[in-house]
């Protein structure tokens, strides 16, 4: 079974938040000596994602 995907779609500003909030929590997992991998792959996709200018905030 294939996993379910979620898309979110978020304006420039929420995306830079998004950005540091992700690396906080990395740089807090290695503090604490955790694995850390998985929070660099949704760093890389969230860095990497296509930019709409059609984005609606709430």
């Amino acid at each position: 079974m294939r996993e379910k995907k979620t898309h979110i779609y978020v304006d420039s500003q929420a995306r830079t938040l998004l950005l540091h909030s992700l690396v906080e929590l990395k740089n807090q997992l290695i503090r604490q000596d955790k694995y850390g991998d998985c929070v660099d792959e949704i760093i890389f996709k969230v860095a990497n994602a296509p930019i709409k200018n059609d984005v609606v905030s709430f």
